[in-house]
């Protein structure tokens, strides 16, 4: 079982609180941005990769940035965290997009030979294309981050 002194001590780790924070909002903005452009309220964005703007990039620059806030960008930690967050939007933009968009030919090829074999010798097969971000979709978390851990951060550090 957890105690309570585990559970105190995990809501004082501020970065955490910060990336957790980052990676929530970003969450919650992507059907919102949905709803503003016209294309409707999509309730799967609220659990869904991929979309406007980037929640893992939101969630590891919160990280990084409350990282450097607490312990210093001199130490180690906050060394692990900027490397690590590079990878992250680094794959989400180039390895998680050209993913979604090989799984778009593969849904179409899918289509194409269903089609072509209407006796049931070929079902279709979906495949989810919206698995990455473009990069405005990664700046765009990346500054969210930046502006939630900055923000959570300074407000707990300095007038918590």
């Amino acid at each position: 079982m957890i105690g309570f002194s585990f559970m105190e001590k995990l809501l004082d780790n501020i970065p955490l609180l910060s990336a957790a924070f980052a990676f929530v909002l970003a969450q919650f903005l992507k059907p919102v941005i949905s709803l503003y452009l016209g294309n409707g309220w999509k309730w799967r964005y609220l659990t869904t990769t991929g979309g406007m703007p980037s929640s893992h990039s939101a969630a590891a620059a919160a990280l990084t940035v409350s990282v450097g806030m607490t312990r210093g960008i001199s130490s180690t930690e906050f060394a692990i965290c900027v490397f690590l967050s590079l990878v992250i939007m680094n794959d989400a933009m180039n390895v998680r997009y050209e993913t979604g968009k090989q799984a778009e030919v593969l849904n179409r090829w899918s289509e194409i030979l269903s089609a072509l074999h209407t006796n049931g010798q070929f079902s279709p097969t979906s495949f989810k294309t919206m698995i990455g971000h473009s990069a405005i979709q990664v700046i765009a978390g990346a500054i969210l981050g930046l502006g939630v851990g900055s923000l959570h951060t300074y407000l707990r550090v300095f007038h918590g």
